[in-house]
């Protein structure tokens, strides 16, 4: 099949990686321009154009998708279909229903369940058991269209976003060869999404990193997997922000926000509590518990988070 593959983060990599190893014709990738990154902002290339640039892709970088240049090159590539895998930018309706096999999204989740920007985030915060990738014909809705072929992966129990995108994003590499395999083949039938079911994944941001310890252990412990390793989940110790980076759950339990016990290090919620394994105190490293607790006195039935 002749390609255009659509990415810019390090999720969409393995399944550019895996269309150039299985042997498909990458005419071309489209990722975002490059941005200014850290303190000093350095001009920095996204994952993708890396990626593309190594194996001697042609690539392009537009700022819109709308002013026809986008499409003038489309026309001229002439795609059998065009891969979409976390691009970040919405393609207008001749650019979605120009190719032959339409235009093809790798979506880190089990739709029509966390449509949107964030779905590997929110089904770690929200405790779900599973997750997986749908591969599906793009629509100029927001992740509304018909789904080719799914497959669903567990989430463990100290699962973070951030392992989780690793493994979405291989899984998602793997899948979308076979369903492109099986499309030419005549093999798959679309199947629509049932809206009833249909549930939205906010991009995040900061403002739900505070901590509330009056939730459950359990959520308290899924917040900060769900918010690792962006924006990441904190609480207030002293009016400094700390930044919880890792626990587990805990039985013990306890006033909201006392501290219980100092080895190892754990704090009551509503509803059982955590023990805090790393943490980081505001303009300083992160460390292990242990360690920070060297230089830094708690005691027994100390309130945080106030």
């Amino acid at each position: 099949m002749k390609l255009i593959f659509m990415g810019t983060p390090d999720f969409a990599v393995p399944c550019l990686e895996k269309l150039i190893e299985s042997g498909h014709e990458v005419a071309a990738v489209f990722t975002q321009p490059d941005k200014p990154v850290g303190r000093k902002q350095v001009l920095t290339p996204p994952d993708v154009k890396v990626c593309a640039l190594k194996h001697g892709l042609t690539v392009y970088q537009p700022n819109s998708m709308r002013d026809g240049t986008a499409m003038e090159i489309i026309r001229e590539k002439n795609p059998d279909a065009i891969i979409v895998a976390a691009y970040g930018k919405i393609l207008p309706k001749e650019i979605l229903d120009f190719p032959r096999y339409g235009c093809i999204n790798v979506h880190g989740s089990l739709l029509p369940k966390y449509r949107g920007a964030a779905p590997i985030q929110w089904s770690v915060i929200n405790g779900d058991p599973e997750t997986g990738v749908t591969i599906m014909q793009m629509n100029e809705g927001i992740d509304t269209g018909d789904m080719l072929l799914q497959r669903a992966i567990p989430i463990g129990i100290d699962d973070t976003a951030e392992s989780m995108f690793d493994k979405l994003a291989q899984l998602g590499g793997d899948v979308l060869i076979e369903a492109l395999d099986k499309l030419e083949r005549g093999e798959l039938i679309a199947e629509k999404q049932d809206e009833s079911l249909a549930t939205y994944a906010s991009m995040l941001d900061k403002s739900i990193s505070l901590i509330d310890w009056s939730n459950s252990g359990t959520a308290v412990h899924n917040l900060v997997r769900g918010l690792y390793s962006w924006p990441v989940a904190y609480t207030l110790l002293h009016d400094k922000k700390l930044k919880i980076l890792r626990t587990s759950p805990c039985e013990k339990s306890g006033e909201a926000g006392k501290i219980l016990s100092l080895d190892p290090l754990t704090v009551a919620c509503g509803e059982g509590s955590v023990i805090i394994h790393e943490l980081q105190l505001e303009g300083k490293k992160r460390m292990d518990a242990k360690t920070f607790l060297v230089g830094h006195k708690l005691c027994v039935g100390e309130l945080i988070g106030e």
